[in-house]
């Protein structure tokens, strides 16, 4: 058997020792070591991150939203240095009133010149300014940088409600607007008794539509909640029938157009009862031949 040369054999030794360095597995290193027994811990750390992760940019897309939110954050950390300049009220503007006591509007808008302007809430001034009795709808705004706009529509007078001897100005729902400075508000009807302020403003209705007797009334006045009399200006009381006021005002009118009935020296006009018409002359007044009773034509009202 020939042996191989001598020259071949650190080759071939060479050549072993990489085979069998090839074969033999590699240590892994310390970091990966410590990074494969903390795997778990690892893993839970990086869910936490995410989830974190997630509420915050969560948090920063509801703030990206609302920036009235970002404008309180940065109002309440500069009133935390001091109130900063153009951050509160500078303005309160009012537009539309004409009777409304301001200080009334002021109390109900709760804030002032100098406070901050972001914490005035328009929404609830609104509600406080409409339970107001003068006004009827009220618009607010806050102007940034310093403005409080209020826009009012208020209630028209429309009558003056007597009762127990006590007078106010009331609107047409029969709600009390003031109880002092009435001739600040002009002429207007009277009515007189409990209840007339809710029903003012139907018979109101019915003499502007007959002209001729409302232009005499002196005051509508409210007999035991059902029904109306009226006071004309030279005395004589009008005794009208419940639920049928409107029939007999048209009757009245076409009686002092044929007889100038209400130039009589009377103390007052029965129209109750639906089939004649009962007057009553003036004490001492010189009887006229229809100062007792006067027929009249068949009405359905009934008698009050």
């Amino acid at each position: 058997m020939a042996r191989e040369p001598s020259a071949a054999r650190p080759r071939l030794a060479a050549e072993s020792r990489q085979r069998a360095a090839a074969k033999a597995p590699q240590r892994p290193s310390r970091l990966r070591l410590w990074l494969r027994r903390r795997r778990n811990w690892l893993k839970g750390a990086g869910i936490a991150t995410l989830a974190v992760g997630g509420l915050g940019a969560l948090s920063l897309g509801l703030i990206a939203l609302d920036p009235a939110a970002r404008l309180r954050d940065a109002a309440h950390h500069l009133a935390a240095l001091g109130r900063g300049p153009g951050l509160s009220v500078q303005e309160i503007r009012i537009e539309g009133r004409e009777f409304t006591p301001r200080e009334a509007l002021l109390f109900a808008l709760r804030t002032q010149p100098g406070e901050p302007i972001l914490d005035f809430d328009p929404h609830a001034a609104k509600q406080r300014l409409e339970e107001i009795a003068w006004v009827d709808e009220a618009h607010v705004e806050r102007r940034l940088p310093g403005t409080v706009l209020v826009r009012l529509v208020e209630r028209r007078a429309f009558a003056i409600w007597q009762k127990d001897g006590r007078f106010s100005v009331i609107d047409r729902e029969g709600r009390v607007m003031a109880s002092e400075r009435l001739e600040a508000f002009g002429p207007l009807p009277l009515v007189v008794g409990n209840g007339a302020e809710r029903h003012a403003a139907a018979m109101i209705d019915l003499l502007r539509g007959t002209p001729e007797i409302g232009e005499r009334v002196q005051a509508i006045i409210r007999v035991s909640e059902r029904r109306w009399n009226l006071r004309l200006l030279n005395g004589a009381d009008i005794l009208l029938p419940e639920g049928h006021e409107g029939a007999a005002l048209t009757r009245l009118t076409e009686l002092h157009a044929r007889d100038k009935l209400l130039d009589r020296p009377l103390a007052s006009v029965d129209m109750r009862l639906p089939d004649r018409l009962v007057l009553r002359p003036m004490p001492n007044a010189a009887p006229t031949p229809a100062a007792t009773a006067t027929p009249a034509a068949p009405s359905r009202s009934p008698r009050g």
